[in-house]
């Protein structure tokens, strides 16, 4: 019996609110000449954090920090030095202690990587995961992902 053939997903960056743009580093190359697998994960670090650690967006609560709870992340294209990247992230799922994205890394057009994350609200002082509040959630609105 054949393995079901699962359609290939449509990303496309519009769906994606929040977007930023960096360098590929020639020290982001492996043997290949092409972005390492590694390097995807910095990446992706850089989009979650240019956006929660911004001041003008309110979504660090004092006493709070939010820590990685979960990263997958599917290689879908090469990307090559030297070059730009643009990169999309959109939140797909706000829980009572954590923020769920959807990111995407595009090079030359089409889509180089995709990746889900997970992000958990610590209180600084008890090191555990802390509820949501209400004004946080409200300020990740904007950043929720669209027509994916």
């Amino acid at each position: 019996m054949n393995a079901p053939i699962h359609p290939v997903p449509t990303f496309r960056l519009e769906d994606y609110p929040f977007r930023i743009d960096d360098n590929v580093r020639f020290a982001d190359l492996d043997p290949q000449h092409h972005v390492n697998n590694a390097v995807y994960a910095s990446y992706f670090e850089t989009g979650r954090v240019t956006l929660i650690r911004n001041p003008a967006y309110g979504l660090m609560p004092e006493g709070f920090s939010w820590v990685l709870g979960h990263l997958a992340i599917d290689f879908r294209a090469e990307v090559r030095w030297p070059g730009t990247i643009e990169m999309g992230l959109g939140v797909s799922r706000i829980g009572k202690t954590s923020v769920s994205y959807r990111q995407v890394v595009f090079s030359e057009g089409k889509c180089a990587a995709s990746a889900e994350a997970v992000t958990v609200l610590l209180d600084a002082d008890t090191r555990k995961p802390a509820p949501l509040p209400a004004e946080i959630i409200e300020k990740f609105q904007p950043w929720m992902l669209r027509g994916a």
